[in-house]
């Protein structure tokens, strides 16, 4: 995946993990809360790696851009 699909598919993820995990919280059901917070750790290794990917093509961009300059 893309850096903007990897932080899009985090954000969805924490957001269910969220939901689940409040619901399995309001009726008491530890599975579920449990899955939830599974849910929304991904959702944050899944931005995190986003991030990584968009910092690296960003320094990819600049570092190309400083050797076409020079040419």
């Amino acid at each position: 995946m893309g850096s903007t699909s990897d932080k899009a598919s985090g954000l969805a993820n924490e957001a269910v993990g969220k939901a689940k995990e409040g619901v399995g919280k309001a009726v008491g059901n530890d599975r579920l809360r449990a899955e939830g917070a599974a849910q929304e750790a991904k959702g944050k290794v899944q931005k995190a790696v986003g991030d990584a990917k968009s910092a690296v093509k960003d320094a990819t961009n600049k570092t190309a851009a400083a050797i076409n300059k020079n040419l």
